[in-house]
């Protein structure tokens, strides 16, 4: 049984107090994310902006290169993902400087944890165009708060990795997604990305639900939503 909160996604974290970085990496992978870190501006920019992630946690006052420049030259780049800023200072301004370097959302602190979890939780869902916590596929239904699948409403035991992978799928319904694509943002750096593990998941994920929801597209990837003759 996977623990509530379990989430499909590859996050970023980049904030320079060794301790709040371990702090926030440690939560982020209890909460079932694959979670790399950095502790530095330059680092984290080149992180975000060679690896996909599916979201970043980026703290403003960081050392080589500030937060919002980070920030500024991923969005210049091209980069897309949601970001999260986190930072200690109270004046309006510079939050607002924030949101117009591009952020998405941001958490002064001190705060609490499960704030940070809930504000990733909403970034990634419209990103993804969901508004909802529960996405439907059928008779499937992801709970995303909470980390549950169900069909017809019975609950399916999965595990970690075969429920990131189902929810990966289910937040891009009617998309085509190559297995890079799901290696790339189902596990952090130190995965083995020449494995056939994703194959794996798929056939055990498939029985696991007991509903034909996951279609292969050929030499393409995997899909859910759609129909298909490849098998």
């Amino acid at each position: 049984m996977i623990a509530p909160g379990v989430k499909p996604l590859r996050l970023l974290v980049v904030e320079d107090d060794p301790n709040l970085n371990n702090q926030l990496v440690e939560a982020l992978k209890d909460a079932g994310y694959a979670v790399d870190s950095a502790r530095d501006g330059e680092e984290g920019h080149f992180l975000g902006d060679t690896e996909p992630y599916d979201a970043v946690v980026l703290d403003i006052g960081l050392p080589k290169m500030d937060g919002l420049s980070v920030l500024e030259q991923w969005r210049k780049d091209g980069r897309k993902m949601p970001v999260l800023l986190l930072t200690a200072r109270d004046r309006w301004s510079d939050k607002v400087a924030g949101i117009d370097a591009g952020a998405d959302d941001y958490v002064a602190k001190p705060f609490h944890m499960e704030e940070v979890l809930a504000r990733l939780r909403a970034l990634v869902r419209r990103s993804a165009g969901h508004a909802s916590n529960e996405i439907e596929c059928g008779p499937v239904r992801l709970d995303t708060k909470a980390g549950r699948v169900t069909v017809h409403g019975t609950l399916v035991k999965l595990t970690s990795h075969e429920l990131r992978l189902i929810s990966y799928l289910m937040h891009h319904i009617g998309r085509v997604v190559s297995r890079t694509e799901l290696v790339e943002h189902l596990y952090d750096q130190d995965f083995d990305r020449d494995s056939n593990t994703i194959e794996v998941f798929v056939g055990r994920v498939r029985r696991k639900l007991g509903v034909d929801i996951i279609q292969t597209i050929r030499g393409l990837g995997y899909t859910v939503g759609m129909t298909s003759d490849a098998g």
